[in-house]
């Protein structure tokens, strides 16, 4: 059975992301630390044999995508089911502020419940199906081949749960990084993880 290893990458930092704002849908931009942090990544994944480069459709990765298909000369895949879980009421809030305004959303919200919908938003399972089934399309398509996909925090918290059988309740034991390299492989089916959270190309990026 052949072996997909799927390079994903968190797009560089935002604003948002320095604020601890709830990001989701909404179609924020790199920051200059950020555009640096693409630049660095770009540099770094030169010289990779990957197949494709695929993208979130939000600017924040398309944009760090685009930084590394320039060094590399692929075209990047757009595909809209590799952006963030959509957060609906909580977008642009801080945490203190998703708690103050909507007290009853935000406590389902904690409560972790995997098929609570956040109004105008949507939940964590169908976030996982829909993400997963991307994820899964992608590796099968590129059968053998190493393929770099550029997406969000919370995509890479779920491929880290689906290769580790960790329920969506479970606290997750690793960081989510702006601009790392995370190696999954895909055969039959499922999901391993082979490296995560390497930032050594981000050591040359001020802060």
């Amino acid at each position: 059975m052949s072996e997909t290893t799927l390079i994903v990458v968190r797009h560089g930092e935002t604003a948002w992301n320095r604020e601890r704002r709830m990001q989701g849908h909404t179609d924020t931009p790199l920051s200059a630390i950020g555009r640096a942090q693409a630049a660095a990544l770009a540099r770094r994944l030169s010289e990779a044999a990957m197949a494709a480069i695929y993208s979130s459709d939000l600017q924040r990765a398309r944009d760090t995508a685009t930084a590394i298909a320039e060094c590399t000369g692929h075209e990047v895949i757009a595909d809209p089911r590799l952006q963030e879980r959509r957060f609906g009421i909580f977008e642009g809030l801080t945490y203190e502020e998703m708690s103050a305004r909507y007290p009853e959303e935000f406590a389902r919200f904690q409560s972790r419940d995997p098929d609570y919908v956040i109004p105008g938003g949507e939940s964590a399972c169908e976030f996982r199906e829909r993400c997963l089934a991307c994820l899964a399309e992608i590796a099968e398509k590129h059968a053998g081949a190493e393929i770099v996909v550029v997406t969000h925090g919370l995509v890479l918290d779920l491929l880290y749960r689906a290769a580790h059988g960790m329920a969506h309740d479970t606290p997750r034991p690793v960081p989510l990084l702006n601009a790392s390299l995370n190696a999954f492989v895909y055969s039959a089916g499922a999901w391993r993880l082979e490296s995560w959270g390497d930032i050594t190309h981000l050591e040359v990026v001020k802060t």
